[in-house]
Formats: C-alpha cells, sequence, structure tokens
C-alpha cells in the first residue's frame, strides 16, 4: 500500500531474494516508489488483468503508480532467456506531484553484498553479486545512495516516469536496449494479454469478479517454461505471529498443483493443464530419494533437492522466526498425492487432450505401486511433523487414485491389471467405511486410530467417495460444523485435548481451503441456502484486491504464505458448484 515491493525473488519463484523487507524491514531490502508526504491510498487491479494500480491522494493533487510484469509479443516472448521485467509507471493525475523512488537491494536473502554501477548519464543502474545481478533503466536521472539508488522528481498533471526493474540470464548489460522506454506499449500490450487470457473463461456464474480474480492469480503461479505450478510465491509468512510454523511454498506440491489443474480445466484453461501433465510425466521418470515412485514436491524445474534451512540473521514477519528456505516436507510419505494426480488427469483426458499411450504407462507404474503401498501409515495433506498415522484422507485418495485408473482403463481400453485394481479400490472402501467411521462421534475422523476431526474429509464426497446426502457424510458436516468451525471460518482439525500430534507446538489460525470445502459440501448435500450465506461471508475475508493467504485468524486478519494456490482453488470450485447447483434449482 505504500508503494514499495517487499519482496522478489530473481530469476525463479524459488531464486534467492532480491527484495525482502516483509521478513525483515531493515536488512531485507525494497524498491519503493511513492509520493512523498502524507497521502490516502487505495488500491485496485485493472479489470481483468494482472495490472496493479496504487492511487495516491494528498492535499496537492492526486498521484498513480502502476506496476506489472509484461507479458507479450513487445516484452520480447516467453522463454527461459528472454528479459524478466518489473515495470513502474508514476503519474500525476492532477495537481503536481513529488515522487521519490528508492532501490535498495539485499541479495541472496540478505547474506550477500553488492556494487552498483550508474550509466547512460545516471539514467541505467546496475547491481551485480557473483551470482545474482539485475538492472533499473528509468526515464528520469538516478543518484547513488549508499547500496542503493534514488531518484527524486516532481511531474506537472499529465505527466510520468517509468522505471523498468529488468533481469536476463547471462551479462546483464543486455538487458538495456537502445531504444527508448516505453512503458505505455508495454501496458497496453500487457492489458491485451491478460484481457485474452480471461476471454476464454467459461464461467459466467454469480461470482464472476472473484472467480476471475482467483484465475488470474492461479496463472501467475505457473512457471511457463516447465509447466510446473507453485504453491505459493513466499516463504516463512507466519501461521501464528510470532509462532514457529513458517513455511517455504515456493515450490510445486503434486497435491495443490493438481488441485489447481482440475480448477483451471472448469474454467476451460486446458493449455495450462496439458502443460502440469507433461510436467508430471517427466517426474515419473525420474528417481527420487523417497518412498514410492512421486516425490510429494519438486522445485518448479523439477529437481527432487530441496534441503530445508533457516535464515537466523532475519527477524521473520512480525517477529516471527525462524525463516525457512526449503522444505523437509519433500522427504515425507504422502499417499494422498496419487489420487489428486490421478483425478486431474482423469479430467485433463476428459476436457482437454486425451493422455497418451507414454503417459498411461506412467499412470500403471503409478496404479501398481497404490495398490502394493496404500496400507502404509503416512503424513498426509497436513504434512505433519509428528509420526506417520493411518490417515482417513490418504486412504480415501488411494481410493480415487484407483477408481479414476479404472475409469480412464475402460473409457480409453487401456490395457490394465483391471481385476487387481479393483479388489484393492474396493477393499480400501471397506477399510475406512469399518476404521475411520466413529458411531459415539456420528463422524469420519482423521485417522483409524482416532476420535479428532479433520477437515479434510469434507472431500468425500467432491471425490465422489461418497454420496453427498449419504447420512454419513451428512453427520460428519454437522460435526465439522459444531466442532471445528467458527461461523464461516473453519479449523483444520481439532485443537484441544484429542488434538492429533502434528509435532509442532503453537496453533494456527483458521485454515481458508477448509471453509470453501464445507461450503462445497453443504451446496451438495442440499443446505443451498446456509452453503450460499457462508460463501457470501467468506468473500468479505479477502484483502482489498480480492487476495487470500493460507489461513485467516480470529481478529480476520489473514495468515500463512501469500497468496495461495489451494485457497484460490477452493473458492474456484465452491463458487462453480455452488452456483450450478443454485441454477438447477431455479430451473427445477
Amino acid at each position: 500500500m505504500n508503494g514499495s515491493i517487499d519482496w522478489c525473488c530473481l530469476p525463479r519463484f524459488d531464486s534467492p531474494s532480491i527484495f525482502a523487507a516483509i521478513l525483515d524491514k531493515e536488512k531485507g531490502g525494497y524498491y519503493r516508489l511513492a509520493p512523498e508526504g502524507e497521502c490516502t491510498v487505495k488500491q485496485m487491479y485493472l479489470p481483468d488483468t494482472n495490472i496493479l494500480v496504487t492511487r495516491f491522494h494528498g492535499d496537492d493533487g492526486m498521484g498513480e503508480v502502476i506496476d506489472f510484469m509484461p507479458v507479450g509479443r513487445e516484452s520480447g516472448g516467453q522463454t527461459e532467456q528472454s528479459v524478466r521485467q518489473i515495470i513502474r509507471i508514476a503519474k500525476a493525475v492532477h495537481g503536481n506531484i513529488r515522487y521519490r523512488m528508492e532501490c535498495r537491494p539485499a541479495f541472496d536473502y540478505a547474506r550477500q553484498p553488492h556494487t552498483v554501477e550508474l550509466h547512460s548519464r545516471n539514467r541505467d543502474v546496475i547491481f551485480r553479486t557473483p551470482k545474482q545481478q539485475f538492472a533499473v533503466k528509468s526515464t528520469h536521472p538516478m543518484r547513488l545512495d549508499g547500496s542503493g539508488v534514488t531518484s527524486v522528481f516532481t511531474l506537472a498533471a499529465g505527466e510520468e516516469a517509468v522505471f523498468a526493474l529488468r533481469h536476463r540470464e547471462g551479462k546483464v548489460d543486455d538487458a538495456f536496449p537502445s531504444e527508448p522506454l516505453n512503458g505505455q506499449q508495454l501496458l497496453n500490450e500487457t492489458a491485451r494479454y491478460w484481457r485474452q487470457w480471461v476471454s476464454r473463461n467459461r464461467y459466467q456464474g454469480r461470482w464472476r469478479e472473484i472467480v476471475t480474480r482467483s484465475a488470474l492469480v492461479l496463472k501467475l503461479m505457473t512457471y511457463q517454461p516447465t509447466g510446473a505450478i507453485v504453491a505459493a510465491p513466499t516463504t516463512s509468512l507466519p501461521e501464528a505471529i510470532g509462532g514457529v510454523r513458517n513455511w517455504d511454498y515456493r515450490y510445486t506440491w503434486v497435491r495443490d498443483a493438481a488441485f489447481t489443474v482440475y480448477s483451471l480445466i472448469r474454467l476451460g484453461y486446458t493449455e495450462e493443464a496439458g502443460a502440469f501433465a507433461r510436467f508430471m510425466q517427466d517426474r515419473t521418470k525420474q528417481e527420487t530419494p523417497c518412498e514410492g515412485p512421486l516425490q510429494v514436491m519438486y522445485t518448479i524445474d523439477g529437481s527432487c533437492e530441496i534441503p530445508e534451512i533457516t535464515l537466523d540473521h532475519l527477524e521473520g514477519y512480525r517477529g516471527s522466526r525462524p525463516v525457512r528456505v526449503g522444505n523437509a516436507a519433500a522427504g515425507h510419505l504422502q499417499l494422498d498425492i496419487y489420487g489428486e494426480l490421478m483425478d486431474a488427469l482423469y479430467l485433463y483426458n476428459k476436457y482437454g487432450q486425451p493422455l497418451s499411450y507414454d503417459m498411461w504407462s506412467a499412470v500403471e507404474t503409478l496404479m501398481n505401486w497404490v495398490v502394493k503401498n496404500w496400507e502404509q501409515p503416512d503424513r498426509s495433506i497436513w504434512e505433519v511433523r509428528g509420526p506417520a498415522r493411518n490417515f482417513t484422507y490418504s486412504k480415501m485418495q488411494c481410493w480415487v487414485a484407483l477408481d479414476r485408473g479404472l475409469r480412464l482403463a475402460e473409457k480409453r481400453s487401456f490395457p490394465a491389471d483391471h481385476q487387481t485394481w479393483l479388489k484393492e479400490r474396493d477393499r480400501i472402501y471397506r477399510t475406512i467405511m469399518s476404521c475411520s467411521w466413529r458411531e459415539g462421534e456420528s463422524a469420519f475422523t482423521q485417522a483409524f486410530d482416532s476420535d479428532a476431526l479433520d477437515s479434510s474429509v469434507l472431500l468425500m464426497p467432491l471425490m465422489l467417495f461418497v454420496s453427498p446426502v449419504d447420512p454419513r457424510i451428512v453427520s460428519t458436516i454437522d460435526r465439522v460444523r459444531q466442532k471445528l468451525a467458527s461461523d464461516a471460518l473453519v479449523l483444520r482439525y481439532d485443537t484441544g485435548e484429542r488434538q492429533a500430534d502434528d509435532g509442532l507446538p503453537g496453533r494456527e489460525g483458521y485454515f481458508s481451503v477448509c471453509s470453501f470445502w464445507l461450503v462445497e459440501a453443504m451446496a451438495r448435500a442440499g443446505q443451498l441456502e446456509e452453503a450460499q450465506l457462508l460463501f457470501e461471508k467468506l468473500l468479505s475475508y479477502a484483502n482489498h484486491l480480492g487476495l487470500y493467504s493460507e489461513e485467516i485468524s480470529s481478529r480476520g486478519e489473514l495468515l500463512g504464505n501469500y497468496p495461495q494456490a489451494l485457497t484460490h482453488l477452493g473458492l474456484i470450485s465452491a463458487a462453480y458448484n455452488l452456483d450450478h447447483l443454485l441454477g438447477k434449482r431455479s430451473r427445477a
């Protein structure tokens, strides 16, 4: 809101940061462009784009800063070697506006010193370290200011200044083409790209604006060179202020990415789904250091190595330590990923492109592994750092994996061990019904050896494991609302005396995607009026730009990494199905 970019990693989502003031305001580094003096600030995205507009209302007039990352023809294409840019356009809408630009990077999570070089009559600057470098090109002169640069200038009504932060692999000097900096041309081309992309959205329902915003966020979290999709673009934003539940989400979780593909397919974006399917096909061909043919998560170029370290020199977001880079959960066994991936591939085959034989061969390998290993205890969707257990959600997703594999084999006449898959699928079903259902609780519980409730079981009807009006799931929905929910907000699992040991101290906020799962489960169970009311209440918890983080505190504050793909895809799925059911009822 103050015109400062407080988090940025180059050249990739998971590269070391160049700005990290969000994790340490003194050491982290930032890039600020805003009017001097007191202002009232308002912020919005240009409709149907990822172009951010920040307006500063002061006593002497109104200034405007437009931020965007160029895409499309004028940006030089979408290849690994293309110039990556952040364009910042400062304008004086009316009155004379005095602006101040400050660029103070802190490379490698504020661990590496850098040099600063001014060029081209002080309108170009290069920041260098041995391993990282970037350039800033400006229409206005800059001056050295310690290890950063500043520029102070006054714009009359109608005037603008343009700043381009540029990065290119190899020689950084190549980031300075000879042609003048044309911010308006890049802005127009980028707006055209996003509006053409949004025009492919098939959703025309009641909540089109927020669904479109969620789709635009998910698109921003895709990595074009490989088709990978990150869970969030940030690290170590805490699940409780001052707590230790601070994780790095800048990687591709098979689970989150598969759910993202599901949501994008629903909206008609099959190209992104196909790119991710190819990414996963490549992953099935490589060896992993973990149990199983797939790892829980990968780097965005497909690497399995994601060691977790702490950055003890950073104070953390509002004092929340430790700051972590990497994620030790990469070494977990989480059986649920096979069901989520198979569901996404099944839908891609149905609504996108038919799976190739090579892809089916990879699927067959996965299914045969699930048949032999579904009974293992694991750490499941919440990646507990306590002991492995027989989690209901993981067993249910193993059922989904085999069920979708059987459907695909039958639909496409693929070769498969039908009898073995069918036998194990049915055995999983009966095991869940006998071991996860608790008559005393009138609910499906978190694990075979637990009476604790867990919101992940709300996905049972969504994944077609049970009928949405089956008395067992209807009763489970009621118990989740009684024990885990506070109005529209829902916890992941019991936090009382019977809480499952997740291996970590402290508590956390309400888990945003669980709230959307509750809405969708209620809607499918026929509780449409209540589901719609809860859904529209949840929309009020987004920030002013329509974005969600991972969790929400009891005070309504966003917690955890931000923006989070899992939350936005949950919103899309709930909106899509709730709108469909409301329309079906009105036509009846």
